[in-house]
């Protein structure tokens, strides 16, 4: 695991179960996926602002929220970046106007 996503993921991932009271992320997991899906898009509303803003440092910080944010996500959801990898590489022998044409049909 030499990506910084997967091995954020791991992290986030150790923390299922862990006590709410030692850990934020374990909080967050114990709320549940409605709760995460919240967090989630609270931040990428923020990331948003910054970048209508032209805040480069603004939405560098949000940016890495909105990812944290998303992996709680995932993980709350059972989902795994692998999971998410093996769409990204379904997509990948297609242009996005097709990809996008496909889901309409």
């Amino acid at each position: 695991m030499s990506n910084g996503l997967d091995r954020l993921f791991a992290t986030i991932a150790s923390r299922k179960g862990a006590d709410p009271k030692s850990s934020y992320t374990a909080k967050l997991l114990a709320e549940g996926v409605e709760k995460c899906a919240k967090k989630f898009g609270e931040e990428a509303t923020e990331a948003v602002i910054a970048a209508t803003l032209r805040n480069k440092t603004e939405l560098a910080k949000e940016s890495a929220d909105v990812l944290y944010h998303l992996l709680v996500l995932w993980a709350a959801s059972g989902l795994t970046p692998e999971d998410v990898y093996a769409e990204l590489a379904s997509r990948e022998s297609q242009s996005g106007l097709e990809e996008k044409a496909s889901r309409k049909a």
